[in-house]
């Protein structure tokens, strides 16, 4: 597995990471884990393990807390050790299960909150210290001097090694980042052969194309300028582009997909995720299965690299159209 450096960071991280959405049970938090969820999270780490995966994204929202929870399962099954692997969780939703009767779920990045989430978040993942933390969602009513202020208290105490965001654009990070006293790591947004926005904006500049259907305002670019990874979460398309009954919607491009993964003897899985692996920008695919095997077929990933006109093939099937 290759390694990526997380922003301006020192962290040296898996090309990939293992998203712990689908790992504790239930999303109603009031349904308890159970000895097989236990069992599905530990085998799900052994196998990111054993393809040399270090890096393991979350939130506090996910399963109601309980992803985290069960993740913390390794540490007894003696897995790892907490110093060779990189743990990250996002903050800032509010949904029913943190809120009073009768609220409504908001998102909500006010000191009060940011403080009380990474306590949570360190309580249930059983460590001391996260290595990144994201703020998981836009919050209109921030006070970036609130956020300023709960990441310098989270740094000197050193609950978090480092800070970044999750589908922010590029004009959001830029304000919250002239009140930091360090720079922003990482921004985690939706990217995938059916998701690409953010590509797309950069293409269509000054095209036939309505410049109003593109509103991420340059995040891309901001990104790469000033080195920020981009996380992309659900690189595959929520599976709806390698399940074995597939909308005839996408017959042409699974059709594209397919000739790629024969001719270099990989998984469509892996194609999806070697489209994003060879964008300059340096991404890092959150992938978010539960399966070894499936785990695996994603990570031959690595031994693709697709040409510039494979590439473009793949974008323009995912468009639907030529580019102009």
């Amino acid at each position: 597995m290759k390694k990526t450096q997380l922003g301006k960071s020192d962290l040296m991280v898996s090309q990939i990471a293992l998203g712990c959405m689908g790992l504790g049970g239930e999303w109603d938090a009031k349904i308890p884990l159970t000895k097989s969820d236990e069992v599905a999270a530990i085998k799900a780490v052994e196998a990111a393990l054993e393809q040399g995966i270090n890096f393991f994204d979350h939130a506090d929202i996910y399963k109601g807390g309980k992803a985290e929870t069960v993740f913390s399962s390794i540490w007894d099954a003696k897995l790892v050790d907490r110093e060779s692997i990189f743990i990250q969780s996002k903050c800032g939703i509010r949904l029913m299960n943190d809120l009073y009767e009768g609220s409504a779920p908001h998102y909500d990045f006010s000191y009060e909150h940011i403080m009380h989430s990474v306590d949570g978040i360190l309580s249930r993942l059983k460590v001391d210290y996260l290595d990144s933390l994201l703020l998981h969602r836009p919050d209109t009513l921030m006070e970036p001097e609130e956020v300023a202020k709960a990441f310098s208290k989270l740094k000197e105490s050193g609950k978090v090694r480092y800070f970044g965001v999750s589908n922010h654009n590029g004009a959001q990070i830029d304000f919250l980042q002239s009140y930091l006293d360090e720079p922003l790591v990482a921004n985690q947004m939706e990217l995938s052969l059916l998701q690409s926005n953010l590509i797309d904006e950069g293409l269509n500049v000054n095209s036939l194309v309505n410049p109003l259907d593109y509103r991420s305002q340059g995040t891309l670019e901001y990104c790469r300028h000033h080195q920020i990874t981009l996380q992309a979460w659900s690189p595959l398309a929520g599976g709806s582009l390698t399940k074995e009954e597939v909308s005839s919607e996408h017959e042409e491009m699974i059709k594209l997909i397919q000739l790629y993964a024969n001719e270099y003897g990989v998984s469509r899985e892996a194609i999806m995720v070697a489209w994003l692996l060879r964008h300059p920008a340096q991404i890092q695919p959150i992938v978010g299965t539960k399966t070894p095997a499936r785990l695996q077929a994603i990570c031959e990933a690595m031994k693709v690299t697709l040409t510039r006109e494979q590439w473009y093939r793949l974008y323009n099937s995912g468009l639907g159209r030529k580019l102009l």
